[in-house]
């Protein structure tokens, strides 16, 4: 018999999909205008009215990870026709170049590009795979004081970086780990531990205690059977689990403004401390916005079937 549909759902329907992409638009509005900006000659990037229409181009992206230089006076078309190829790049309109003489400065953004990838990779990896072993501990195994211990080990996410990055630092700068990529690893594992056992531990939990029984009746070592039994069922977990962790540490701002300067700082802080108090290179920077952007939305591509288990089952479920 086939279901009987009012006359109010046929008109709620539509209307409810023209209310979630009108309200999915807004908020990737921000997104859409970035990505447009990155491409956006610079006459027009800052220009009232904002330019909607143009034609796109990639010196932004070009001076962005090749050579960074600063705008500075007007020069006539002779000297920009005589001025090399990296001060031709920033040639507006025959309004603005630079100062002949000038040296153009190597760009920075590369290496902390380089450095976040670094260092929310690692992290990432040791959090998960010493969550995964940890969660499997709490588990399969009577602890003593295992709910205190659990309740101990979230507490580490109660507090805002803000409140432990002075601490933090103190403590760095003693043991000379301050402005380095170990420091950070050590410090975003930490942060990211938490989160990954309790997520694990979820995912564990509904795998059944009977697979690795009868393993161990077959004549597998406990070990065994967690590397063949245990981490295929909880594939799914990993995944899901992993891309929490490297979004979090990929985004990480506080401490990465605090506990970096120069050799081990990343993207997040790196970008907005080019807006300084001269000209801002408006389209440089949402260049370097967007390419930022591209590695988690990469990662969370590849494994989007994992994430709707991973938001739906387990720890987050419960």
């Amino acid at each position: 018999m086939a279901a009987v549909t009012s006359r109010g759902q046929r008109f709620g329907r539509p209307v409810a999909i023209l209310a979630i992409l009108a309200v999915t638009l807004i908020f990737l509005s921000p997104i859409l205008w970035i990505g447009a900006t990155a491409f956006k000659p610079r006459a027009v990037a800052t220009s009232v009215p904002p330019t909607v229409f143009f034609e796109p181009e990639v010196t932004p992206f070009v001076k962005l990870l090749t050579k960074r230089v600063q705008l500075k006076q007007p020069v006539a078309p002779e000297v920009y026709e005589a001025a090399p190829w990296w001060e031709k790049l920033v040639y507006d309109g025959g309004e603005r170049v630079l100062k002949v003489g000038d040296e153009p400065q190597l760009s920075q953004y590369p290496n902390r590009f380089l450095n976040s990838l670094i260092v929310s990779i690692v992290s990432t990896v040791l959090a998960v795979s010493m969550g995964t072993i940890t969660a499997y501990g709490f588990s399969r195994f009577k602890i003593k004081g295992e709910q205190d211990l659990l309740f101990f080990i979230l507490s580490t996410r109660m507090l805002p970086p803000v409140v432990v990055a002075i601490p933090m630092f103190l403590m760095y700068r003693q043991f000379d780990l301050t402005d380095s990529h170990v420091g950070l690893i050590i410090l975003y594992t930490a942060f990211n531990l938490s989160f990954s056992v309790w997520l694990m531990k979820g995912f564990i939990d509904e795998i059944p205690k009977e697979y690795e029984e009868a393993a161990l009746v077959d004549g597998y070592t406990r070990m065994q059977a967690f590397f063949k039994i245990v981490l295929p069922e909880a594939a799914t977990g990993i995944a899901a689990t992993a891309v929490f962790c490297f979004i979090t540490a990929w985004n990480e701002y506080a401490f990465a403004l605090i506990m970096t300067n120069r050799r081990a700082q990343t993207a997040p802080p790196f970008i907005p401390s080019q807006i300084g108090s001269g000209l801002p290179e408006w389209t440089v920077i949402a260049a370097g916005t967007v390419l930022f952007l591209l590695p988690v939305a990469i990662f969370t591509f590849l494994l989007r079937n994992h994430l709707l288990r991973g938001v739906t089952f387990g720890a987050i479920r419960k």
